[in-house]
């Protein structure tokens, strides 16, 4: 995202020419500009392969302000955590936590490493379809422990298990923007008995997303938008 600094905005390198070659930017034409804090209306003054500069020419209105939805997720095969990182930016997450859980695959959390860059760039286009103001924070991958210790309100586990209840039966009667939802979305072999009694005695509440069996990215993007249009009623 670019910073406005006295009026002025830059995008350089592979934006710019994502802006100039794909979106067709010109000079004149108006966009919507957010510098992770701010939202303006800006007309470009430059476009070029390599450059595009803005000249602000309001600020606007800030978002109305929503409930924060923060997605703790397991490792999981790194093309499909993409997935995850792109729908549940797209859907207003305000955080992305990945652990490492029992079942995660060996070797994912050291790898999780060197992905962190790829992970911020594919929240960033997210962010730029989904119009969002801000980024969501894309931290560093932790143990499972770790992984519970997160602040929120109220505190989801999504799980595969028959007889535990449907999600919305876990949403309190009383919600509003204040609140701060955790999601924890388990790895592709499902949560170990040991990781439920864990999340359990750390105040999280067991939840249904139905009868059939999700894969990882599947119930992220629909817990994510349950929570959302739950808040949003």
């Amino acid at each position: 995202m670019p910073q406005v600094r006295r009026g002025v905005a830059e995008l350089t390198g592979d934006e710019a020419e994502h802006l100039v070659r794909v979106l067709r930017a010109e000079v004149g034409q108006v966009y919507e500009i957010s510098d992770n804090e701010t939202l303006y209306l800006a007309e470009v003054e430059i476009a070029r392969k390599s450059q595009v500069t803005f000249k602000v020419l309001e600020e606007l209105p800030p978002p109305t302000a929503e409930a924060e939805i923060v997605l703790i997720a397991a490792l999981i095969k790194f093309d499909r955590f993409e997935w995850i990182v792109e729908k549940a930016t797209e859907l207003g997450v305000s955080e992305i936590r990945p652990f490492e859980a029992t079942r995660s695959e060996r070797g994912l959390a050291q790898a999780a490493i060197k992905r962190s860059t790829r992970w911020e760039k594919i929240a960033q286009e997210a962010s730029q379809q989904a119009r969002r103001a801000r980024l969501p924070l894309i931290a560093p991958s932790v143990s499972f422990r770790n992984a519970l210790n997160v602040e929120g309100n109220v505190k989801l586990l999504l799980d595969e298990t028959s007889g535990v209840p449907a999600i919305w039966k876990c949403f309190p009667e009383t919600r509003s923007a204040a609140d701060r939802i955790a999601l924890l979305l388990g790895p592709e072999g499902g949560w170990t008995e040991e990781e439920r009694a864990s999340a359990q005695l750390n105040g999280w509440k067991s939840c249904s997303l139905g009868a059939t069996v999700l894969r990882a990215e599947t119930a992220a993007t629909a817990g994510i938008a349950i929570v959302r249009a739950a808040w949003a009623a």
